[in-house]
């Protein structure tokens, strides 16, 4: 029984894993993107993983250990220069392994694994797009403006209103006035007739 043994043989011999895994690794230094099956994805990263971290320190021996490995010259060329340039900055989790539907023959589950820094869409460097929270804080700032502006013209309104209901009360109460003081000169104007009407008189009856 095989209880607690994760290692996944990929139903090969030793030689034969070895072998396909080798070549998996130089075609995925080569095309930094390859299709496979969901199981020997998770093998080849547990296999390239370390490889790349020992790219990182360009010396003899790392070249060897590598190149015993990988058995050609131009994945070792191409992965201790141009990848290793790439993912100096990188700490590890050099490569990703996205799943896809699962293959007609035998149903198997597939999946690319690719080269993380070779893959421009994923990249976080990218300008950050205008989010919709950001047009919503806009569209209340449009609207507090909106309403300011209306709350200003009410108030200009109203404050017109009040100026004309003033300016009407005004001339009403000049108008009141006016005729006021008119009755006063018809009134003393019909005591002063009055006056000379009873002198008058008086002069008559002498």
């Amino acid at each position: 029984m095989r209880h607690g043994k994760k290692f996944n043989h990929l139903s090969r011999k030793s030689a034969h894993r070895k072998a396909m895994l080798s070549n998996m690794v130089c075609s995925l230094i080569e095309h930094k993107r390859i299709k496979t099956t969901l199981a020997k994805a998770k093998a080849l990263r547990v296999y390239i993983e370390p490889l790349i971290t020992k790219s990182k320190n360009d010396t003899t021996h790392s070249r060897r250990i590598a190149f015993s490995y990988l058995k050609q010259k131009e994945a070792i060329t191409e992965l201790f220069s141009d990848i290793a340039t790439k993912v100096s900055d990188r700490q590890g989790g050099y490569t990703r392994i996205l799943k896809l539907s699962n293959r007609l023959g035998d149903n198997a589950q597939m999946a690319l694994i690719e080269l993380v820094d070779y893959n421009e869409e994923y990249t976080t460097n990218k300008p950050k797009k205008s989010k919709s929270r950001r047009t919503r804080k806009k569209n209340l700032d449009q609207s507090t403006i909106t309403k300011s502006s209306t709350d200003n013209i009410i108030e200009d309104i109203t404050s017109e209103e009040v100026i004309d209901v003033a300016s009407s009360e005004k001339e009403e109460v000049n108008i009141d006035e006016k005729k006021s003081s008119d009755l006063k000169d018809e009134s003393h104007k019909k005591t002063e007739k009055e006056v000379t009407d009873a002198e008058n008189k008086e002069e008559k009856g002498e």
